[in-house]
This record gives C-alpha cells, sequence and structure tokens, in this order.
C-alpha cells in the first residue's frame, strides 16, 4: 500500500510527467534518490507506467466507444484478441463477464460499419454492438486525474506543476518526422527517458534533444500518459456511469464531474446517455456513496446508468497481465 511520499510522487508526475527527481524529491519530503528509487519500485512492480505518446489527432483519428455484447462461454479470447490491437485502447470486460467495453481509434468520417467490420473480428461470441463517438474529453491535464489514492499536493504545488506544462496550439498537430522515430519508440517504453539516453538513441547532441522534445510538445504532437493501477492502491471497484444530460449543462456538468477525485475520465459521447464517467472506488459501498452525495448534487442530470467494470485488460498503452501494467507485445 501507499505510503505518503509514494502519493506525492504519483501526484507530481500526473501534473508533471518528466518532473526532474530532484524536485519530485523536494515535495516528497525526499532526496532525489530516494524519489528515483521509489518511482523505479513502482514502475518495476507494475503499478505505475509513465508513456510519452504521439497524439492519434496527429493522424486524422477520433475514438469511438464500442460496447461489445457477448456470450459468456466466449467472451474473453475475443477480448484479449481485441486488448492486444494497437487501434484498441482502454478495453474491460464488465456486465458480470458478458460485455467487452473498448476505445476504438478510427477516422472520424469512416462509416460505422466500416469501423466494425475493419477493427472486430467476426465472432460467434458477439451477440449485440453499440458504437458511440468520443465527441469531447473534460478536465485539465495534471490537475483533473484520478486522485482518490490520495492527493497530498497542496492546490498553489499542483498549479505550479501544471503551469509548467506546455499549451498546445488549436487544430490539428503536425506529423512527427521520420527521425524522430528512436525518440518516440523509446519514450513509448518509458516516458521518463533521460535526455543523455535518448541522446544515445537517437545520435543526436543532448542540446538537439531537448529542442525536439520542446517541439514536440509544445505542438501537441507528443502527449505524456501516466497510468496507474487503481487495484494495486487498493481500489478494487471500477466503473462506468453513463449519465444523460440537457446540452445546456453539458460542459458545466462536465467540467464539475471531472474535478472529483473518484473521476479518471469524464467525455462527451454521442447516444441517449452524453456524457461517459469512469469511476474508481474503493469498494461498492465507496462507489454508493459517491453516487447518492457528488452526483446526486449535480443539477442537470436526468437519467443515467452504471456498467461495473469485472476485469481490467488494458490502459492506453499498456496491457494488465497478472496484476500488473505491462508493455504490449512487440509488433
Amino acid at each position: 500500500m501507499l505510503d505518503l511520499v509514494d502519493r506525492k510522487i504519483l501526484r507530481a508526475l500526473q501534473c508533471a510527467p518528466r518532473l526532474p527527481f530532484r524536485r519530485i524529491g523536494e515535495l516528497a519530503g525526499v532526496s532525489e534518490q530516494t524519489a528515483a528509487r521509489r518511482y523505479q519500485a513502482l514502475r518495476r512492480d507494475g503499478v505505475l507506467r509513465v508513456l510519452g505518446l504521439v497524439n492519434p489527432r496527429v493522424y486524422g483519428t477520433a475514438e469511438w466507444t464500442a460496447r461489445i455484447r457477448c456470450r459468456p462461454d466466449l467472451v474473453r479470447p475475443l477480448a484479449d484478441s481485441l486488448a492486444r490491437r494497437p487501434d484498441i485502447a482502454y478495453a474491460h470486460l464488465a456486465s458480470g463477464g458478458s460485455e467487452i467495453f473498448c476505445v476504438i481509434r478510427a477516422p472520424l468520417d469512416m462509416q460505422r460499419d466500416d469501423i466494425l467490420l475493419r477493427q472486430l473480428p467476426r465472432a460467434a461470441a458477439v451477440l449485440d454492438i453499440t458504437v458511440d463517438l468520443l465527441i469531447h474529453s473534460y478536465g485539465t491535464p495534471g490537475s483533473s486525474e484520478w486522485t482518490g489514492y490520495g492527493d497530498n499536493l497542496d492546490p498553489e504545488q499542483v498549479r505550479q506543476l501544471t503551469a509548467e506544462r506546455p499549451t498546445p496550439a488549436p487544430g490539428p498537430p503536425p506529423p512527427p518526422a521520420d527521425g524522430d522515430a528512436p525518440l518516440l519508440d523509446a519514450l513509448a517504453e518509458d516516458g521518463r527517458t533521460t535526455q543523455t539516453r535518448l541522446a544515445e538513441l537517437t545520435g543526436w547532441s543532448a542540446s538537439r534533444v531537448a529542442r525536439r522534445l520542446e517541439a514536440l510538445e509544445s505542438s501537441g504532437t507528443l502527449t505524456y500518459d501516466v497510468e496507474l493501477l487503481p487495484e494495486r492502491l487498493g481500489h478494487s471497484l471500477n466503473a462506468t456511469v453513463w449519465l444523460r444530460v440537457a446540452p445546456a449543462r453539458l460542459e458545466r456538468v462536465g467540467e464539475e464531474v471531472a474535478r472529483h477525485e473518484e473521476v479518471a475520465f469524464v467525455g462527451a459521447v454521442s447516444g441517449e446517455h452524453n456524457l461517459m464517467v469512469i469511476v474508481i472506488a474503493r469498494d461498492a459501498e465507496d462507489f454508493y456513496r459517491y453516487l447518492t452525495t457528488s452526483i446526486a448534487a449535480i443539477p442537470g442530470i436526468d437519467g443515467y446508468s452504471v456498467s461495473i467494470r469485472v476485469r481490467r485488460l488494458k490502459q492506453a498503452a499498456s496491457l494488465i497481465s497478472r496484476g500488473r501494467l505491462v508493455p504490449p507485445p512487440a509488433g
């Protein structure tokens, strides 16, 4: 279980994924060496991964949510097959193990049937499929991540750390250059790969690495994701809450929900329930408290449904194997 130092390290990384260990140590009240050692232990144990990823908007792709209802006796092989695909993200089993939920990355102008035929294998396991477009995500990177494990940085520290993150210009980010591949491959494995190591891998000077990182980050081409495994942090119940909100209230409700410490993600989606909320709780009673206090207190919600996650299969870029975050297989 996490102690205070671990929680501060996790929160600092959520605010600034490449923050130097010296500053992380200062925030956590430990030495630079201790901060580095604690981080490496969390990463080695599969509790945490910091990843540098190419923004999918570079390639003109949108994100589609898919709920695939399956025969329970045939669902697992199909779910494992989908989780291994690079264009499938955030896959998990829900509804007692009879439903696969996943996010499909596909072009916005692709027809619904084309998405299913291209991305989902034909299988006798599939009984029904619902696909909706993820229209908008709420919250500010660094300040609206899940912090149910215990946010132990004060608001001013969070503000200072997130203020240092570059604000990409509006519009689609530019694609990376051909020569960026070694740099991006290293960051996709470990988003905190040092500039010295990146220089070795690319054959560039350290100053050129620094300039290229700054250019990729400021353009929005390179983004960072801090993946945590909540089950290893004492939070065993994960749920997707589907809310129905009037369009006039959607922005306000979405932003308010994104600030809840129990929430890992909030997005506006097409479909009857137009707000998707990923909630992480310690247990059923903790989830009930959240629904009946935090959600119940928000005006403008006139309907909801809940899908309980029973097995997590994939985060944005990590598979879950034997209770650990692991890289996907090469190729």
